[in-house]
């Protein structure tokens, strides 16, 4: 019996011997398991606030994207608008032109008609010979009817050379009005050439910036798909996590005096850390970075302006920039200022926003005085020098030709 009762003793003691074993053995895998679902948690909420972060910067750059869309409707609107009144315009000068020419070949019908008459009149009074002419004079009844007569006869001859004269200035009169009227429609067309350059440039740009806002759409999309999939996941962990804090409750006494030693690691790195500020030296420096100041163009307005007019009779070249081979107007400004180091842009709507805004009454020599469709370089003295059309090229001309839009200032 006493034997008896030492084997179950014995057996009893193994018995909780590997329970306590077991049961430690689950508390060290419960601490590990959880420390493994902090870190991982962790590294989903840097992930997920990695892609919080895209979001927030894929939602700037789309508003960036959106901005400039904005712009460049509003642009090519102001450019259609533009283009519209050239084209009225044009037709209303194509108007006037062959109303010209009406006018023109009407008085030219005049003035034959008056020529015709007049040698007809002469032939009759001078077909016959000195004979009939002295005859017209004998058949006079008195010197005062044969003065009389004379004196009709200079009349006719006056009255059809003063005709003939006023013809002869209409015909040419017309015809000027017609060459300046071409003129004029010419100047039309190429700025409407350029006008349609800039809408189409503008309208590559718009379709380039809509591509990249739809890029930013889809971007957005799978940026918040990603994120939703990391909140699920944290939502999982935090709740694998909860479930393995619950079953380390059980080991409060453990959990007790891991808390106290992790206190006192804390308050010696605490210690530590305030001996290492309180012997540390600052390294900050109070000099600031020095900016490289910007580069600046050279050379004055009136250089400028003078410079410009050195190309006056060289060709107008739609899409043209060079000064010699040929230049539309905007590449004609462009190249010019390029040459004293001011970089301005490329078409005419876009030169209207560089440098400032000055009004006409303060233009000086070198300044850009832009119309719609066209700019040209302010010479001073109400004078401009620009590249007006394929038929008259690079030409001197009066600054208020055409209505004035704005007029800028390059150089400073």
């Amino acid at each position: 019996m006493r034997k008896k009762f030492f084997s179950l003793l014995l057996i009893f003691i193994l018995a909780l011997s590997m329970t306590q074993t077991a049961y430690a053995t689950s508390i060290s895998d419960l601490q590990k398991q959880r420390q493994e679902k902090e870190n991982q948690k962790k590294g989903t909420q840097s992930q997920l606030d990695s892609v919080n972060d895209q979001i927030n910067d894929l939602s700037g750059e789309k508003d960036d994207v959106d901005a400039q869309i904005s712009e460049l409707t509003g642009q090519i609107a102001e450019i259609m608008a533009s283009v519209s009144l050239l084209e009225d315009e044009i037709a209303d000068t194509q108007v006037q032109i062959e109303q010209a020419q009406k006018d023109y070949d009407e008085a030219k019908a005049k003035e034959e008609a008056q020529y015709h008459a007049m040698k007809k009149r002469i032939q009759y009074l001078y077909e016959k010979g000195e004979t009939s002419y002295l005859e017209l004079f004998m058949e006079a009844k008195s010197w005062s009817d044969m003065l009389n007569k004379a004196e009709y006869v200079q009349e006719i001859y006056t009255y059809d050379r003063k005709m003939l004269d006023n013809y002869a200035a209409t015909v040419q009169e017309v015809a000027q009005l017609k060459e300046s009227l071409e003129e004029q429609k010419s100047e039309l067309e190429a700025a409407e050439y350029e006008l349609e350059q800039e809408k189409a440039s503008l309208q590559e740009s718009l379709d380039e910036q809509k591509e990249i806002a739809a890029d930013y759409e889809v971007q957005l999309a799978k940026a918040k798909q990603e994120a939703a999939a990391y909140k699920a996941k944290i939502k999982q962990q935090n709740a694998e996590i909860q479930k393995l804090a619950s079953q380390e409750a059980a080991k409060k006494a453990e959990e007790e005096a891991r808390k106290r030693e992790e206190e006192a690691q804390k308050k010696k790195q605490n210690s530590q850390s305030t001996q290492n500020s309180s012997g540390g030296t600052s390294t900050a420096s109070s000099g600031g970075a020095k900016t490289v100041p910007p580069k600046i163009g050279s050379g004055s307005g009136s250089d400028i302006a003078q410079y410009a007019c050195q190309f006056v009779g060289n060709p107008y070249v739609p899409g043209g920039t060079s000064l010699t081979s040929g230049a539309d107007c905007s590449g004609f400004t462009q190249s010019v200022y390029r040459v004293y180091g001011y970089s301005i842009p490329r078409n005419s709507s876009s030169q209207r926003s560089a440098g400032r805004e000055v009004s006409y009454e303060e233009a000086q020599p070198g300044d850009l005085i832009c119309y719609a469709g066209h700019v040209a370089i302010y010479l001073g003295n109400g004078r401009i020098v620009h590249a007006s059309s394929v038929k008259t090229g690079i030409k001197y001309g009066n600054a208020t030709y055409k209505p004035i839009l704005s007029v800028r200032r390059i150089v400073n």
